[in-house]
């Protein structure tokens, strides 16, 4: 029926060769390529879940979580990386997934990615929501709870409206919309001019988690470590699956995964990268090592200043400071560069959706404006453009908490298709040419594989309804749309 036809490598490769006013501009070295992953891990997940999920879940254990979630990231980034040296063109899974499984299982994991990358800069404009109200109070300018907060929240059994200390209704996240609308415009501009605002925020950002780590390291209190993993807490209505313990360390590695979901973006640059062969392992590989590094050490400081109970906020780091009053010199600047590092974030997940969206759509299986490139910027302004649109709305209305469980069970549906898609290219195309080659394959994938199934069984059962919906919703747009206009169905059907 066409559902599993494969796109062809050689195809792929010809498309990465191409040259001319509709096809991307290549100007992303191994430097930029790095600096996009790091830009896109470190966000939300270090600022914000690091002190949600202990105050949450896993108490100071939620090392132990970065460190559960490292290792699996670490075998599904060795496959991303043999993959993305392989097959250098954009699309990431989506591309890699329709090469290897078929079409459907393309669309599949294309639907899913759309969901991850959209709410993923969601997720982002939330938390950069928390820090940008505490930097203006900072200031001496008071943000309006109502209009800085989401209309909705989730209580563990559904989604409620969303109230003020002072029990006043809240209306929409008018600064969540605001970052997303303004990193929108700035990939608009053109990758060049992305990518320098890029490469100034993201260094920034670094300097930002080095001076925390540095500074707050120096007044970390040992006993707040204790105990290290504290006592299991039963399953009750909101937590069903319990908190603390092992299982709460489980639940905290599940959702941070989140966090890590940076590196993966680096693959979507592929055709606008130079010399993609050499410098996308080099770029996925290092950004993951180096945020892996920052996050655990980030983690012990900040269970380390304030009780972790105590770390249930938008702005955790800020919170964890204020706990030092010799660190109160630290804390604005901390807001500040939060607020600045975050948008990196959130421009690089929307740089990753509107190459996605160009992929698909030069396949056939969207409208052909998303694969529409502006002759001047070589950008895709509509992918971009409808990417932001929904990124505004969803963080303008809706919380983390529930937005970050989604993402995450996107990514790791992502990273078990990859890990399968490698060692599949493995067994039946051996002679393709691979500059990088995953170490120790028949454990390396089967490993990432498995250890992405656990994580997702460890999500909320919430979790699974709500994909559930959106995958119902994919597959009826694949029915009344892509699988009649795909390309590459089309060409398979002409052949007889």
């Amino acid at each position: 029926m066409g559902l599993f036809t494969k796109k062809p490598i050689d195809v792929l490769l010809a498309q990465a060769n191409e040259v001319g006013e509709h096809t991307l501009k290549r100007s992303l070295g191994w430097p930029s390529l790095t600096l996009l992953g790091v830009g896109g891990v470190i966000g939300a997940g270090i600022f914000v879940l690091t002190g949600q999920q202990a105050a949450l879940n896993a108490g100071p254990a939620i090392a132990i979580s970065f460190i559960i979630a490292g290792v699996v990231c670490a075998f599904a980034a060795l496959c991303y990386a043999e993959l993305a040296s392989m097959i250098p063109v954009s699309g990431s899974a989506y591309t890699y997934t329709y090469a290897t499984l078929g079409e459907f299982f393309a669309w599949l994991i294309a639907w899913d990615l759309i969901l991850e990358y959209g709410l993923a800069a969601s997720t982002v404009s939330a938390g950069w929501s928390g820090y940008f109200s505490r930097m203006m109070n900072g200031f001496g300018v008071s943000m309006p709870e109502a209009w800085t907060k989401a209309p909705f929240d989730f209580n563990g059994h559904e989604i409620v409206r969303t109230v003020t200390a002072s029990g006043a209704e809240t209306y929409l996240n008018v600064p969540a919309m605001f970052i997303v609308v303004l990193m929108s415009a700035f990939l608009i501009a053109g990758i060049n001019e992305s990518k320098i605002v890029n490469n100034l925020i993201v260094s920034l950002k670094v300097l930002i988690v080095l001076a925390v780590i540095g500074f707050g390291a120096l007044y970390v209190n040992p006993a707040l470590w204790h105990p290290f993993i504290p006592a299991a807490i039963p399953p009750n209505a909101a937590h069903p699956q319990g908190q603390f313990g092992l299982q709460g360390i489980a639940a905290a590695a599940s959702v941070i995964f989140f966090a890590y979901i940076g590196f993966e973006g680096v693959s979507t640059a592929a055709q606008e990268a130079k010399n993609p062969q050499k410098n996308m392992p080099i770029g996925i590989l290092l950004s993951l090592g180096i945020c892996t590094v920052l996050y655990l050490a980030m983690a012990m400081v900040l269970v380390g200043l304030r009780s972790y109970t105590e770390l249930n906020s938008p702005s955790p780091v800020a919170d964890a400071l204020a706990n030092v009053p010799q660190l109160a010199w630290l804390r604005q600047i901390i807001n500040v560069g939060v607020a600045v590092g975050l948008a990196s974030t959130i421009l690089a997940l929307l740089y990753g959706q509107s190459r996605i969206l160009y992929s698909m759509s030069r396949d056939g299986l969207l409208p052909p404006m998303f694969g529409k490139v502006n002759p001047r910027t070589r950008t895709p302004i509509w992918g971009t453009a409808v990417t932001g649109g929904f990124a505004a709305i969803v963080g303008g209305l809706f919380p983390i908490g529930i937005l970050g469980e989604l993402v995450s069970m996107g990514t790791l549906l992502a990273f078990v298709l990859i890990c399968v898609a490698v060692l599949y290219l493995r067994y039946s195309q051996p002679n393709l040419v691979r500059t990088f080659k995953a170490p120790a394959i028949w454990l390396t994938a089967p490993a990432g594989a498995l250890g992405c199934m656990y994580l997702i069984y460890k999500l909320p059962p919430p979790t699974w309804a709500r994909l559930f919906v959106w995958m119902g919703i994919g597959l009826v747009v694949y029915c009344g749309y892509a699988y009649w206009h795909s390309r590459y169905h089309k060409k398979k059907q002409a052949e007889g």
